[in-house]
């Protein structure tokens, strides 16, 4: 949600600066995400000055341009070659000078540059009102009245104002705070409170007056009917005649554009500054378009069609609640206006609503077809009953100043069952025990009334309050001293000295909680978790030279011969549940398993060893229409276990290759002497002895090694990156011989400041290439964490890599 501050400021005479308000903002439960310095016209029209065009003559070397020189109250006359028809001696004009930005209305920026202009110098430029913002003509520069001080800048003279936009982070629970009011009543009852601390006069929130509100007649009264009061407790209206619908004027339109809204006319534009003002969502309707001068608010049968605003036709739904005339629906309530009654220049009468709708009708059906407006963002977390008519009086008497015409009614007003404030009761001592702190009665009492809550009466331990409609969230004593509490300020609580609890201690770092973490990783990637029996059987180990028949341990009973020993490695075990799920049809399987593997030392010790296994065979992705076929390869599992150390925070480790038993294309993963993980594709003889026809990919991580390196590490948190990166590639032609491994090395090595990453994206090998070549397309990704590096110094790094690899690898740039 968007506040503007200077908005904020009409209502509350404050001089606090931007960044001081965020924090009370904040600290008051109104989480101010960020604070941005916009201006009325983009740029601000820095750099722009009034000067005086003093000569003008003909270009000697164009027919369109001529040559001017303007006075800009420097004592110097500048040089300008201007090409507008319409530049002439005498005039005032708007000139930008050597070094300001310019903004124009359609397309990107530009410095202004001194520069020669058909062998003319031009130290400036007169401007036209497109070319810097003001607004679309580009029919002759802007002339200005003569009365205009040369050297006056062109800000001060269109009265521009900068101003600060809030950007709120709004809880479902603060309704209330909707609007540029309901921020100012927080900030107001935030300073009232420290005023009273330091004795000094507390401020006023300044509500725009609607004292002199009358209407001028009573001839075109439009009767409102409700005829379900549960989904429409409260409806109010107004009609005003003689509207003259137009563009509105400047300081309307800039205080929707610093919020982000669309102008589009006076009469739309005056009710969205009522809604983000008060909070109160209002709808203007074509009076004329009325059928039957009676508006109706009910529902209509199920699969009526009407057409919205956006001109797309929606089927309605029974539950649906419409404002209608006597034969057709002309609003989704609270939610979206139909295209046949809203407001067209051709309008000149108006019927003004503002309504109370029930915040659960709202949501359904706002989430039924699937549309979101700033009406019913607020009506569905509840609007306040008790100002439909203030508002509509706010919005009245706006239209009447700003677009004519006269009210022409007075005010319908349909409010069968008033809604009462809340009675809550709230204890000092419950608030001092919920708290943790005891506040003085004064601070309390001066806080509630700050927010509108009332208090009814008063005792020496209790008080009993009437908590505003507003407050929807505001309903019980624990709600109150939330109230509370947030206004004094959380950060105003002192630290007991005692900690009253009993205190545990757990290994640090958790391997139960690490496992979890991992288990959830993969299980989010696809991955589906087995659980392997640890006994298999002896014939799997046989002729496998990194296991001793002595290192196995055997069972002395055992069941069977295929549960005779104590598994050494958790692959056979996976081979045999993928030889059984595709044996019923189930090809495409991602697995992983965290188990124990078993040795015996040759000393006669028994070791356990814990490891996670991963499997990948058959598809990539499931079966779908709209994917392509893609099978697994050792890039998606190596894919897979980067994601895993990635996650671990084991970025560093050194990768080689070496003779497996089992896989082929593997590679192993150290960190420093210890073993980390090893993965590759599993021998097309092993998969044979299990019946398995396709490829099949493993990984095993050793967990305990890597519970040991993660006891090791040292976390630190840095900021986001508040520069871009830069990606440059290279395609090299390689000897075969040279691995990616070598090639990323020598990048690190070469540039150890700014490259942040190396990738490979595409190799290529094929007849096209000279015998024993390969080519490699490599990308590089830069950063600097201070500055936006410039094309210069990319250049410099890019040159320095490509010289490193013609050096080191004999690599050939393509």
């Amino acid at each position: 949600m968007k506040i503007s501050y200077n908005w904020i400021k009409t209502y509350l005479k404050i001089n606090l600066s931007a960044e001081e308000t965020g924090k009370i903002l904040t600290d008051c439960g109104l989480e101010v995400e960020s604070i941005e310095l916009v201006s009325t016209v983009k740029g601000g029209l820095n750099g722009i000055v009034i000067g005086e065009v003093k000569t003008k003559e003909k270009h000697p070397d164009a027919d369109r341009l001529s040559v001017t020189t303007v006075d800009i109250g420097t004592g110097a006359l500048l040089n300008i070659v201007c090409g507008a028809a319409n530049v002439a001696a005498g005039q005032k004009v708007l000139v930008a000078t050597i070094g300001s930005t310019l903004y124009p209305t359609n397309g990107d920026p530009f410095e202004i540059k001194k520069s020669k202009i058909r062998g003319q110098p031009s130290e400036a430029m007169i401007c036209a009102e497109d070319e810097i913002g003001l607004g679309t003509s580009h029919e002759g520069i802007v002339v200005l009245d003569n009365s205009a001080s040369i050297g006056m800048p062109a800000k001060e003279y269109f009265k521009l104002e900068d101003d600060y936009i809030f950007e709120i982070g709004l809880t479902p629970n603060r309704a209330d705070a909707a609007s540029h009011v309901g921020v100012a009543r927080d900030l107001s009852a935030y300073l009232n409170y420290q005023a009273l601390l330091n004795s000094t006069k507390p401020l006023t929130l300044e509500l725009p007056n609607v004292n002199g509100f009358t209407n001028d007649s009573n001839d075109k009264k439009i009767d409102a009917i409700v005829e379900d009061t549960a989904a429409c407790p409260r409806y109010s209206g107004i009609t005003i005649r003689g509207v003259k619908v137009s563009e509105s004027p400047d300081w309307l339109k800039n205080r929707l554009t610093t919020i982000g809204l669309k102008p589009i006319n006076n009469i739309v534009d005056i009710t969205n500054f009522v809604l983000h003002e008060l909070g109160q969502p209002l709808h203007a309707f074509d009076a004329d378009k009325i059928t039957g001068e009676k508006v109706i608010i009910k529902k209509v049968p199920a699969k009526t069609k009407f057409k919205t605003l956006d001109g797309i036709e929606r089927e309605l739904n029974n539950e649906d609640l419409m404002i209608c005339n006597v034969t057709d629906p002309m609003c989704i309530a609270g939610v979206y206006g139909g295209v046949d009654s809203g407001i067209t220049e051709k309008t000149t009468t108006i019927f003004l609503e503002s309504a109370y709708f029930d915040s659960v009708h709202i949501r359904k059906t706002s989430k039924r077809h699937g549309l979101k407006t700033d009406a019913s963002f607020r009506f569905e977390r509840g609007t306040d009953p008790n100002i439909t008519v203030y508002a509509l009086k706010r919005a009245a008497m706006l239209i009447r100043e700003i677009a004519g015409g006269q009210i022409s009614s007075e005010v319908i007003d349909v409010y069968p069952a008033k809604i009462e404030p809340f009675k809550v009761g709230l204890s000092y001592k419950n608030c001092a025990d919920f708290i943790g702190k005891e506040i003085d009665k004064k601070i309390i009492k001066n806080i509630l009334v700050s927010l509108g809550i009332e208090i009814i009466t008063e005792g020496t331990d209790a008080l009993m309050l009437a908590v505003p409609p507003f407050k929807v969230d505001v309903k019980r004593e624990v709600d109150i001293i939330e109230e509370v509490l947030r206004i004094y300020g959380y950060n105003n609580v002192d630290i007991p000295s005692a900690v009253h609890s009993s205190l545990s201690y757990s290994e640090k770092p958790d391997p139960e909680k690490i496992q979890d973490t991992i288990a959830d990783l993969l299980s989010n990637n696809g991955f589906g978790e087995i659980m392997t029996n640890s006994l298999t059987k002896s014939d799997y180990y046989s002729n496998l030279s990194f296991t001793n028949p002595a290192e196995l341990i055997s069972i002395l009973n055992p069941l069977s011969s295929d549960l005779n020993i104590m598994r050494r490695v958790l692959l056979f075990n996976g081979l045999e549940a993928i030889s059984y799920n595709i044996n019923r049809k189930n090809n495409d399987l991602k697995l992983y398993e965290f188990g124990k593997t078993y040795l015996k030392t040759t000393e006669g010790k028994y070791i356990e060893n814990k490891h996670l296994a991963l499997f990948a065979t058959g598809r990539k992705e499931a079966e779908s229409w709209n994917s392509k076929y893609h099978t697994t390869t050792f890039y998606s599992l190596k894919g897979s276990v980067e994601v895993v150390l990635k996650r671990l925070g084991l970025i560093e480790l050194k990768f080689e290759t070496s003779h497996h038993d089992l896989l082929t294309e593997n590679l192993t993963g150290y960190s420093g002497k210890k073993q980390v993980v090893s993965f590759g594709k599993v021998k097309s003889n092993l998969l044979k002895s299990f019946d398995i026809k396709q490829e099949v990919y493993y990984a095993d991580f050793n967990w305990d090694n890597i519970l040991e390196l993660i006891k090791k590490q040292k976390f630190e948190y840095k900021e986001i990156p508040k520069f871009p990166s830069v990606r440059r590639d290279l395609a090299l032609l390689l000897d075969r011989s040279v691995s990616f491994e070598q090639l990323e090395q020598i990048a690190y090595q070469t540039e150890r400041k700014l490259l942040k990453e190396v990738r490979i994206f595409d190799v290529y090998e094929g007849n096209k290439l000279e015998a024993g070549k390969k080519s490699y397309a490599i990308s590089f990704t830069l950063l600097d964490d201070n500055e936006t590096l410039t094309d210069k110094q990319i250049e410099k790094i890019m040159e320095r890599l490509m010289k490193a690899y013609v050096e080191k690898t004999g690599a050939t740039i393509r």
